[in-house]
């Protein structure tokens, strides 16, 4: 037994951790630990840091050189929570991006703390982790949450998330140009006719003609059975929408070729434009654009 592990006296006080143990556990963990003199700007990093950034451990990191590793993004997030933690003697926690030299991109969690005397912010200390396959998995589950998954386009959820409920918000799509609806003519035919495995290859067409129609959409996605919606900029392309909805109505229109048939549908449109391509109403937009729809629809 480890003289860590020996219990003392009445009271059973205990020998803490063995230091070296403590420190080969976050090793292994790939948890780095780091230090920063705010004076010099002189970093001291554990070897876990070393192979986390890529970089040679036999010279000594260059805080410049190390911070053009993160992306821009990081690096902006970094300095401002940085600043803030010196400034009030606290810490911060980031999730940054980085480009490692040898051209690989790794994630990094940063977890640090300013420590001072006498008032005064000498160090900045802490841990860096390699999260990159945590991120990885996030980001596919978070892809996977956000997509169609017979088209791949964003779905309903997406749809509703980023324009109906956010119109009023800052996380509204902006500048917004217009709303186009399109619905598939002959939809339910073909899968009474063909079955549903047709069904769903004639919508999986319709995505990608609606998508190559529209490069420049903010969005395009699938909202219903056979209902799909397309967001646009405004910007000068919104002086052709005419021209540009009849050649894609026109494409949408060509037969698709499936297990030797030839599928053929049509497509039924709606659109409203933004009264204000900043401040609109979405639910209004949607409105307008869905009677427009259905307005074409009964009108065939």
């Amino acid at each position: 037994m480890r003289n860590a592990d020996i219990c003392v006296g009445p009271a059973r006080v205990c020998a803490g951790p063995d230091p070296r143990s403590i420190a080969r556990s976050i090793a292994r963990a790939g948890i780095g630990v780091f230090e920063c003199d705010l004076q010099t700007e002189a970093l001291s990093w554990t070897r876990n840091v070393y192979d986390m950034f890529g970089v040679d451990q036999s010279v000594l990191p260059d805080r410049q050189e190390i911070v053009a590793l993160y992306d821009e993004e990081s690096r902006d997030t970094l300095h401002r929570l940085r600043s803030r933690a010196i400034e009030r003697r606290s810490g911060f926690t980031l999730d940054a991006r980085i480009n490692r030299p040898d051209g690989t991109e790794r994630w990094v969690q940063i977890v640090a703390q300013v420590e001072s005397e006498r008032g005064r912010p000498l160090r900045l200390v802490g841990t860096k982790q390699d999260i990159t396959r945590q991120r990885t998995e996030f980001d596919a589950l978070q892809q996977f949450a956000h997509r169609d998954s017979l088209t791949g386009l964003a779905n309903r959820s997406v749809f509703q998330h980023r324009f109906l409920d956010a119109s009023g918000s800052a996380l509204g799509i902006r500048p917004l140009g217009a709303l186009l609806l399109l619905d598939v003519d002959g939809f339910k035919q073909i899968n009474d006719l063909y079955g549903h495995a047709a069904g769903d290859a004639c919508l999986v067409q319709f995505g990608q003609r609606i998508s190559q129609s529209f490069p420049d959409a903010l969005m395009v996605a699938r909202i219903g059975g056979d209902e799909f919606a397309v967001l646009l900029p405004s910007d000068r392309n919104l002086q052709r929408l005419s021209h540009r909805i009849a050649s894609t109505i026109a494409l949408l229109r060509m037969p698709i070729a499936w297990q030797g048939h030839l599928l053929e549908a049509g497509a039924s449109h709606g659109v409203a434009m933004a009264n204000n391509a900043i401040s609109y109403d979405a639910e209004a937009m949607f409105l307008r654009a869905d009677q427009a729809l259905y307005a074409v629809k009964r009108a065939r």
